[in-house]
């Protein structure tokens, strides 16, 4: 499955220039935890997030002198953030992005190695969709049938050049049976396990 199978194409942006409070009231309205944050041409510019507007929330005090706030700001950036009055500001840039070509499991990793919650999806440089955790947690609770489809089309025919007549496949609750002749097992292993619902593998 490929993230342009599943990304939102309807995607709630802000300009750079939009000041904090209405983008906290957005989040809020539209119950989401973040928009990217793009220029007239709809290039990413950045993402603003709930975590950018806390680090707003939180403050500081008068402790931070001039000095210390330069020092911070040097090795950290994060008083830019305390100092935020519009999104170009707050935004965690430059945005992490995936293509609507790649695969569900290329941008589940991501997400995890980078601890983000969504992903604008960009092609030829302009935003197209934007893809959340939620996202690829409704791919994950998927149909038997619908894996078992995938695993057909997208491994056996299209990846390995096999002919799907030929093997045995079951599919029962995420956990794949698949019989017949491979050369290498654990390839074809491997590419099944990147569908997006697979629990478990045993290829015989």
């Amino acid at each position: 499955m490929k993230i342009g199978d599943l990304m939102t194409r309807d995607v709630i942006t802000v300009a750079p220039g939009t000041s904090l409070k209405v983008v906290a009231a957005l989040l809020v309205e539209r119950r989401i935890s973040g928009v990217p944050v793009c220029d007239d041409q709809g290039h990413v510019l950045g993402v603003v997030s709930e975590a950018d507007i806390i680090w707003k929330a939180q403050g500081y005090g008068r402790e931070h002198n001039r000095f210390l706030r330069w020092m911070v700001d040097k090795t950290g950036g994060d008083f830019v953030r305390l100092d935020a009055r519009n999104a170009g500001d707050a935004m965690t840039s430059p945005a992490l992005t995936v293509g609507p070509d790649a695969d569900v499991t290329s941008a589940a990793r991501l997400m995890v190695e980078r601890r983000v919650n969504r992903l604008p999806v960009v092609e030829d440089d302009r935003l197209v969709g934007i893809v959340t955790r939620a996202d690829l947690v409704r791919a994950f609770n998927r149909s038997d049938a619908e894996i078992a489809a995938e695993i057909r089309e997208r491994v056996l025919l299209e990846t390995m050049w096999l002919d799907p007549s030929e093997f045995d496949l079951t599919v029962k609750a995420g956990d794949v049976t698949l019989t017949g002749k491979f050369e290498d097992p654990e390839v074809v292993e491997s590419f099944v396990r990147r569908i997006p619902g697979v629990v478990s593998v045993d290829c015989r």
